[in-house]
């Protein structure tokens, strides 16, 4: 970390508070650790939790456990890091209600500044799919899923946490900058395996494997596939990116950047989540609203331009 520390602030110059984020496992936490990260200049750690349960923990395998989840953030804190995000996951099957309430009152305990906070999908292909299928582990229950988030939204708004994008809530001034990065279509640089660079127009992402990335660097060759951006790519992406943000589509942004014309499309096409209360409308923002948001991605599929 320390030596790409040093290559990064060689090539640019660094804003003095920039946002430095380590995304770290429980598993990978303890106090020289922390102190070693602190002084590599990491100022912001994103644990994966994922559950404070044992329980939930073996269920998707993780390797570890509930005890070591409330050692990585008691160290952390130690350590002096007071910018911290930790990774939930509701919907997992047996949790319960007030099991879900549980970890969210734990991290509030914490006085996490930032929370992130995922349904448990089951990826196709996998081990855990291969076992719903054997009818040896439990299927997702699509309407505890809806239930525990709306739970969630309840809870962290009471908290006084922004909902500032549809998996992220944070205490005023502690919004991710990175991540809110991607959801407003700002350039970056990826470096490494498998890693994606975006400038507004083109998108890249480079060879997956280590040996054939290393090997690429080596023989200067291309390490990285790309892609042009049309503009309907880019219209859809702002819409799916733009309705999952506390601040929503900007239609005079659309105007702007696009055309009048796709403004006045999505006007028309999103007037029907407006009636149903799934969307409101704030000056030239469309916003979804709490029931909105368990429709989110459908929603927007909905609104996309369709590429010929």
């Amino acid at each position: 970390l320390q030596f790409l520390m040093d290559r990064i602030t060689r090539h640019f110059t660094l804003d003095p508070g920039a946002e430095i984020t380590l995304e770290a496992n429980p598993d990978d936490f303890s106090a020289s650790q922390a102190g070693w990260w602190r002084k590599a200049g990491i100022n912001r750690l994103s644990i994966g939790i994922q559950s404070f349960r044992d329980e939930d923990l073996q269920w998707m395998h993780r390797t570890h456990r509930a005890e070591k989840a409330r050692q990585a953030i008691e160290l952390a804190i130690q350590a002096g890091f007071s910018n911290l995000s930790v990774d939930l996951i509701y919907g997992i099957p047996g949790l319960k209600d007030e099991d879900w309430m549980d970890n969210i009152n734990r991290v509030l305990d914490y006085g996490i500044s930032h929370v992130a906070c995922y349904a448990l999908t089951v990826e196709p292909r996998t081990a855990l799919s291969s076992m719903i299928a054997a009818h040896k582990r439990e299927p997702v229950d699509p309407e505890g899923q809806a239930r525990q988030f709306l739970l969630l939204m309840e809870a962290m708004e009471a908290a006084g946490y922004e909902h500032y994008e549809i998996s992220n809530f944070a205490k005023p001034g502690w919004r991710s900058r990175h991540n809110s990065s991607y959801w407003q279509g700002k350039p970056y640089y990826g470096f490494g395996p498998s890693a994606h660079s975006y400038n507004g127009q083109i998108r890249g992402w480079n060879i997956a494997n280590n040996a054939l990335y290393i090997k690429s660097l080596q023989h200067g060759a291309p390490d990285f596939e790309m892609e042009i951006l049309k503009e309907s790519d880019r219209l859809n992406e702002y819409v799916m990116t733009s309705l999952r943000t506390m601040e929503g589509l900007d239609l005079d942004y659309v105007e702007d950047r696009f055309s009048p014309a796709q403004r006045l499309r999505l006007e028309n096409e999103s007037a029907k989540y407006l009636d149903r209360g799934w969307m409101v409308r704030e000056g030239q923002n469309l916003q979804l609203t709490k029931n909105g948001k368990l429709f989110a991605d459908a929603i927007a599929s909905d609104l996309f331009l369709l590429q010929t």
